[in-house]
């Protein structure tokens, strides 16, 4: 089964050059090597109205997952549940399960040798203040619970900001879903590293490799690498086998790799690494 998901992640440093979207390339790539697919990253400022706008988009193109990143701590800018719950057409609640989640998450730190105060105040409840009918997902690293909701076929997953919480909530609880929904499936890579060709060179064999292949079958990409010593052009070939057989992903990167060696031999290229995966 296809598995369709797309990621939005939410807070002015990702516009403002401060943050590098480091979550956006590692969710991107869970995803595809668990078999799903990321149809679109979105990234939208600390606003309710963008937040909301955006979510409304994105459920509108009835995708199966959307993942949203940023926004669930407990300051004024943290607006990612509030435009969910507005996108949904819902009202946000303190949510007794979250306070209790929260509770624990404190108990740890302070179980590790934490001296704050972690009192439940009402700034801190905010991060227990959640849409109507969601479910909280209790956060092992940090505070703030992640949530859970539905809208039609798409599951939607609110997770923290902070990568390494972001982290252990995904593998826990989203990858699983995704493992789960899109059923058997291998993936094999080989990346070469080609000296001596040139992108536009290469363009024709591999064409006709996509072309003779189902197209989730395979993927071919060519990434420019500049020229060595000047003179010489560099590229890395990535070629990607995926299905639901190891043995035929095996057999089907290893022919296409070979057409690509030979193509590479034919053009007076010269492949000097070889990465597989």
């Amino acid at each position: 089964m296809i598995v369709i998901v797309e990621i939005l992640c939410v807070g002015n440093e990702l516009l403002s050059g401060i943050t590098l979207n480091s979550n956006a390339h590692w969710l991107a790539g869970q995803i595809a090597h668990a078999g799903g697919t990321v149809r679109r990253v979105t990234v939208v400022r600390d606003d309710l109205e963008e937040i909301s706008s955006a979510i409304k988009e994105s459920l509108a193109r009835k995708h199966d997952i959307l993942i949203t990143t940023g926004g669930l701590g407990a300051t004024y800018d943290d607006l990612t549940l509030e435009g969910t719950a507005m996108a949904l057409g819902k009202k946000t609640k303190l949510d007794d399960r979250a306070v209790g989640m929260l509770k624990k998450s404190y108990a740890r730190r302070r179980s590790l040798g934490h001296h704050h105060n972690y009192e439940l105040n009402e700034v801190r409840l905010k991060m227990a203040t959640i849409p109507e009918g969601s479910t909280p997902i209790q956060n092992p690293v940090g505070s703030a619970p992640a949530v859970m909701d539905r809208s039609g076929s798409t599951r939607i997953f609110c997770l923290p900001g902070v990568p390494s919480e972001m982290q252990a909530i995904f593998s826990e609880h989203v990858l699983p879903a995704i493992k789960e929904s899109v059923g058997e499936f291998v993936i094999k890579e080989i990346n070469y590293d080609v000296r001596g060709v040139t992108e536009a060179m290469i363009a024709p064999a591999l064409v006709r490799i996509v072309e003779s292949h189902p197209r989730q079958a395979v993927y071919l990409k060519t990434h420019p690498r500049g020229y060595f010593r000047k003179k010489t052009p560099q590229i890395r070939v990535q070629v990607v086998s995926r299905g639901n057989n190891e043995k035929e992903v095996k057999k089907r990167l290893n022919s296409i790799a070979k057409i690509i060696e030979k193509e590479v031999a034919k053009l007076g290229g010269r492949i000097i690494i070889t990465n597989t995966t």
